[in-house]
């Protein structure tokens, strides 16, 4: 299981009792014999009546002791192999419930699989009922097979463990306005594990916690020391991409110089021009031009 996995089952973890004001808890799950089929985890319902008020899906768990979660991310498998997997999973999970109470356990142990879509195959083929934003029953186990569609679900507090499945445009969505809701511990981990896009990724690290608290300043300093440190690839690439500033900052200079001193005034729109211009083939291209050039046009064809 992979990183992005983990922080997510930590989400929900961490966020189900909270959420849920102790009706349900997190719980990972033993492993079950035939090798090795564990699914990633279980909701414990230990109060049903309090879920009762939240939303779907929450309020659909109020009728099972235990409600087996399968969480599939941007990059998952959501084809029906995947599914039936997840299915031969909460067979043997049921099987093990049997073993483990006696013939008197006469339950049936229900799925939810959290992806960020329906898939289009499970739309054709098994007859999925929507019976609130983003939440189905799936033919022919009904009650007791959910798909939580997380694109589709609705931004709030109480539905972010379902919401961190999302992916693309929505996951930005999400990313944003989460952001100013949860713990800079459990933001971090959003950010590094996360598909979002690198726009939303910057953005979102460029406002985290400005300050200009000197303290804190300085401990943002040690980290990134230590972060470049462990990551010498990064360091090795900053240091060359700092290099290609400095040629670029010499160059620009020289290609102003040359022309204050031939007489060709700039105007603000080419000042800008060779100011945003980062390729510096370029730059040293008007630069050999601009020291025979009739006009600013001509230098800086």
């Amino acid at each position: 299981m992979g990183q992005p996995d983990q922080f997510a089952k930590r989400t929900f973890a961490e966020e189900t009792e909270r959420i849920t004001a102790g009706a349900a808890r997190w719980q990972d799950p033993p492993e079950i014999r035939l090798e090795k089929v564990q699914c990633d985890g279980f909701l414990l319902i230990r109060r049903p009546d309090r879920l009762e008020h939240l939303p779907a899906p929450w309020s659909e768990a109020r009728v099972h002791d235990e409600v087996i979660i399968e969480l599939k991310l941007a990059g998952d498998h959501v084809d029906r192999i995947a599914a039936e997997r997840a299915l031969l999973r909460r067979q043997a999970r049921q099987v093990q419930r049997a073993e483990e109470q006696g013939p008197s356990w006469m339950g049936e142990e229900p799925i939810w699989m959290v992806a960020a879509h329906l898939p289009v195959w499970l739309a054709q083929t098994r007859n999925p009922v929507r019976f609130a934003p983003g939440c189905y029953r799936v033919e022919p186990l009904g009650h007791l097979f959910l798909w939580i569609a997380a694109n589709e679900l609705p931004l709030r507090d109480d539905l972010v463990p379902f919401l961190v499945a999302r992916s693309g445009q929505a996951l930005d969505e999400f990313a944003r306005w989460v952001a100013p809701r949860r713990s800079p511990r459990w933001l971090l981990s959003m950010l590094r594990y996360l598909a979002m896009s690198t726009s939303v990724r910057r953005e979102l690290l460029w406002e985290f916690e400005k300050t200009e608290d000197p303290e804190i300043l300085a401990r943002d300093q040690e980290i990134l020391e230590v972060l470049l440190s462990a990551r010498p690839q990064i360091k090795a690439r900053l240091v060359e991409e700092g290099r290609l500033e400095g040629r670029l900052t010499e160059a620009r200079s020289a290609l102003r110089r040359v022309l204050r001193q031939r007489r060709l005034e700039l105007s603000p729109e080419n000042e800008a021009r060779i100011e945003t211009c980062s390729d510096l083939a370029t730059i040293e291209r008007w630069l050999d031009q601009a020291v025979t050039a009739a006009s600013i046009s001509e230098a800086l064809q």
